[in-house]
């Protein structure tokens, strides 16, 4: 299972690069730190992913920690994406990676 998880993160990884979406500086130590629900007060949808959601998903792996379970992102990106034509291309390992973690 967990190569599955990482081949999904990957998949996210290349759509979200494919899209140009994907950014070579970091937001500021601020921005990250948000409490807020994935940062919306922060950082754009596809940051938070890139700056949140996979280095700790990547970081759990590697520690063989605990991975949520019965979390759901894409309901989340399908709001805040919803104009944008690469929508579908997050979305897909995304529902993966939700589906494989259910439970």
């Amino acid at each position: 299972m967990k190569a599955q998880i990482r081949q999904h993160l990957n998949d996210l990884q290349i759509a979200m690069r494919l899209h140009h979406q994907w950014e070579e500086v970091s937001p500021s130590a601020e921005a990250l730190a948000s409490t807020d629900p994935f940062c919306v007060n922060t950082l754009s949808a596809t940051q938070w992913l890139q700056w949140i959601f996979i280095p700790r998903m990547n970081a759990l792996l590697d520690a063989n920690a605990e991975l949520p379970r019965n979390f759901a992102i894409t309901p989340y990106l399908e709001e805040a994406l919803k104009d944008e034509s690469y929508l579908m291309a997050l979305h897909q390992p995304l529902a993966k990676l939700e589906k494989l973690l259910k439970g």
